[in-house]
């Protein structure tokens, strides 16, 4: 199987990349990228000057009717996310200070070279 983990990483971190550049394009600094918790990792901590955002990556290699990408944010990554937030605020004293707090959800649906095909950013998805 690491073989495969090692595909799935290299078109999830594709996807985190793309999601990364989107975000700059709309005038967020990326304040942190995979940041690791005893939950798991946050995949992108950006911020405006007005919103810290954390941004959850979905990312799927080639085009399905029937696979959404941010259809697999579900209630239990919601929590997870939300949980992992919590320690980034926690530990992360030199983070910038925002009045706003929002978690997005980017779905990236990148070909078989990697090539953006299509990237759907929902804010305040949860």
């Amino acid at each position: 199987m690491p073989v495969i983990d090692d595909q799935r990483n290299a078109i999830g971190a594709r996807g985190e990349q793309l999601a990364a550049e989107h975000l700059q394009r709309r005038g967020y600094a990326i304040v942190a990228r995979n940041f690791r918790t005893r939950w798991g990792e946050l995949d992108i901590v950006a911020c405006d000057g007005e919103t810290l955002l954390f941004c959850e990556v979905k990312t799927l290699r080639g085009r399905s009717r029937d696979r959404d990408p941010l259809e697999a944010v579900r209630q239990g990554k919601r929590r997870q996310v939300r949980r992992m937030a919590a320690q980034f605020l926690a530990e992360c004293r030199d983070r910038p200070r925002a009045s706003e707090l929002r978690f997005d959800v980017v779905g990236v649906t990148i070909d078989r070279g990697g090539r953006l095909l299509a990237l759907e950013h929902l804010e305040g998805a949860f």
